[in-house]
């Protein structure tokens, strides 16, 4: 019975021949579909006798390749035939998709920027980890053991204590210049760019990670004075001359001494806003003198060589710059927000 079923659908499908899609489908469906022909033989097949299926098992087989094979090739014969008349459909005249262009973040324009300027007085560029440890983030920069900076407040921890001590996503990249000091020896005149982390709560005015560019220069005889020539130089080119600057003492562990630095509002210029609190003045940096213990924790000579260090906030800078008053916009990748700088500094 099932012997002359398969001689019978060997001569339909050996014979069989089409050049119409729609009918080779239907061949598929009526011998190879989930309730065809040959899914029906071989359901037969499971009640044969044993003595049977030795012998029907390589017929049913090799029916089933002839099946599928000439299902292919009569496939592969129609899509080769129907390229040309579907190509032959596009309509040439017609304009291309045309592709959105990108643009680059606000914070890469400003960070560009910023390191465009310092490059002209000899800086270049380094960087290093974002996880850190303890003596690279903290002790190297002459932070004491109770700083508040320490606490879990703070700080995003990766590990407390063991073997090698502290674990940290770094707080600052001050470390990079710790990196570098330890490397080699002065002159170092160098940005250190890059993302940092703290435990902070999230507002307009605050983010658990945002980015800084710190400054280096280390060499012999450099003074207090080199650090406030170097700093006005960057406002003037970075703001526009004119742009007034002033130093309040401050206190840095890495610094002695120090000090932050206001500029006048761009904004009002100087007429007082809400960006500068009615004050005139806008905080953009920290800066001063590089400790001496800092200078001996990497292996220089304090009494040869001196240096200055600044930091920065690029989203402080950035803020001033395109009058951006909410910080949380620079990280919730907003297309619409981002979409404004596509042409600005690019």
């Amino acid at each position: 019975m099932i012997q002359e079923q398969i001689s019978q659908y060997t001569e339909e499908i050996n014979a069989f021949a089409t050049s119409d899609a729609e009918q080779l489908e239907q061949f598929r469906i009526k011998f190879l579909g989930t309730k065809g022909i040959i899914k029906d033989i071989f359901d037969q097949f499971k009640a044969v006798s044993p003595e049977e299926k030795r012998t029907l098992g390589k017929v049913l087989n090799s029916f089933k390749q002839l099946a599928e094979e000439k299902y292919n090739t009569l496939k592969e014969t129609l899509e080769a035939h129907a390229g040309p008349g579907a190509a032959a459909q596009i309509d040439l005249t017609l304009p291309g998709e045309g592709y959105e262009i990108g643009s680059r973040h606000p914070l890469a324009l400003v960070r560009r920027e910023i390191i465009a300027i310092f490059t002209k007085l000899g800086f270049s560029v380094a960087e290093g980890p974002e996880i850190e440890d303890d003596w690279h983030n903290f002790s190297a920069l002459n932070f004491p053991e109770e700083h508040p900076a320490r606490d879990m407040q703070d700080t995003f921890f990766i590990r407390k204590g063991g073997e090698n001590g502290d674990i940290a996503l770094r707080t600052h990249t001050s470390s990079v210049q710790v990196r570098m000091m330890e490397a080699g020896q002065p002159p170092f005149r160098a940005l250190m760019p890059g993302r940092v982390y703290r435990n902070e709560a999230i507002s307009a005015r605050a983010h658990c990670f945002f980015h800084q560019i710190e400054g280096l220069y280390v060499d012999e005889n450099v003074s207090f004075a080199d650090l406030k020539q170097t700093l006005f130089y960057f406002v003037q080119e970075l703001y526009g001359e004119g742009t007034k600057v002033r130093f309040r003492p401050s206190y840095f562990p890495f610094t002695e001494p120090s000090a932050e630095m206001d500029i006048s509002c761009s904004i009002c210029k100087g007429d007082g806003c809400q960006m500068c609190k009615q004050s005139g003045w806008v905080e953009i940096l920290g800066c001063g003198m590089v400790d001496p213990n800092v200078l001996e924790n990497c292996g220089i000579d304090s009494k040869k060589y001196s240096g200055f260090a600044f930091g920065m906030g690029i989203e402080r800078i950035a803020n001033l710059k395109f009058e951006i008053k909410d910080l949380r916009l620079f990280s919730e990748n907003d297309v619409r927000f981002l979409k404004q700088y596509q042409s600005v500094l690019s």
